[in-house]
């Protein structure tokens, strides 16, 4: 194809004001590719954090004008340049972005993106752009699957996850596809514990301790992860698992460990992993056999022109996830 000189680029200038800008495009360096991107799904807590005016991780760095084309980093796109050296991918490749190591100068919010060769993964080309933008979400997600797999994995057992957000509703559907024998979803939204039930979940309860009385014996289950972040999440969870509650939320507080959670066996509670690309294989192959599914995690469709009404409706839990079209 040929390529045009200049794109659209978003960025935000500051907490709650964006703009729609008009630059170069850039030209891929070695090692890296040129990306026609054809759809960018929120990482809803960078969206929120960073719009806001506030950082993603405790003591991150945060200036504004943010990073052109920041945070975005659930793409899909297709290879139309190769940079130096590059030969595991082709022009006309459809490649979906598995790692963000949050060193890219500019992020996916744009027409046009270079990207390292080793960040991206080939996707099958019939996979619709809904189907396969959060393939990194997905992979972050497993890896989470990844740590319980040192302790024996899941088959057979039971599993609760608390936080039924993207993340969450990812969870669901990865526990099922490596064989739990029961999925238990806790979301205090009655919209999402529904849409995880028809996901996957076995169960849905609101976290609370009239729906589920604290006990890690009877009652309780096997494992659990936590999708929250949120201390009193954690810690339910916690007072209600048998072996281990590892943890995929960004924690920004501490945890108590107590003398109930020492005893009967004692519990594990467990950090996160790496991102590695055998996670994001795993995720793309249960994608294509279909035990995955990340459409309908896309609530709503919108033109980046409409980033700001994006951000507001994750903010008032009205969508799940905005899938953005850079071309519309």
């Amino acid at each position: 194809m040929m390529l045009p000189d200049r794109m659209k680029l978003l960025q935000i200038e500051a907490p709650g004001r964006v703009a729609w800008k008009d630059v170069p495009v850039p030209v891929p360096a070695a090692g890296e590719v040129l990306v026609r991107v054809l759809g960018v799904a929120t990482c809803p807590h960078w969206d929120l954090h960073i719009f806001g005016g506030q950082p993603m991780f405790p003591g991150m760095q945060l200036d504004y004008p943010y990073l052109p084309g920041q945070p975005g980093h659930e793409a899909v796109g297709e290879v139309v340049a190769l940079g130096p050296g590059v030969t595991a991918l082709r022009v006309g490749a459809r490649v979906a972005v598995w790692r963000d190591t949050g060193r890219r100068p500019q992020g996916c919010y744009a027409q046009f993106n270079n990207l390292r060769a080793e960040d991206l993964i080939e996707v099958p080309a019939n996979l619709g752009v809904a189907q396969v933008a959060s393939l990194e979400l997905a992979m972050c997600v497993e890896v989470s699957f990844q740590q319980l797999a040192r302790l024996g994995g899941i088959a057979g057992r039971s599993i609760a996850l608390s936080g039924l957000g993207p993340a969450g509703l990812v969870a669901v559907q990865l526990a099922r596809a490596h064989g739990a024998a029961e999925v238990v979803g806790l979301d205090p939204v009655a919209e999402r514990r529904e849409l995880a039930a028809t996901l996957g979940a076995h169960r849905t309860l609101a976290p609370e301790a009239a729906a589920w009385p604290a006990s890690r014996g009877a009652g309780a289950c096997d494992d659990a992860i936590d999708l929250t972040g949120v201390p009193a999440a954690i810690e339910f969870l916690m007072d209600r698992t048998r072996r281990c509650v590892t943890l995929f939320g960004v924690l920004r507080e501490e945890v108590r460990f107590g003398t109930r959670h020492l005893f009967g066996p004692g519990l594990l509670l467990a950090g996160y992993g790496e991102h590695n690309r055998a996670a994001a294989e795993t995720a793309l192959r249960f994608i294509t056999e279909g035990k995955l599914r990340l459409a309908p995690l896309m609530t709503h469709t919108l033109p980046f022109t409409r980033y700001a009404e994006g951000v507001e409706l994750l903010r008032s839990k009205r969508a799940i996830k905005v899938l953005f079209d850079p071309w519309a």
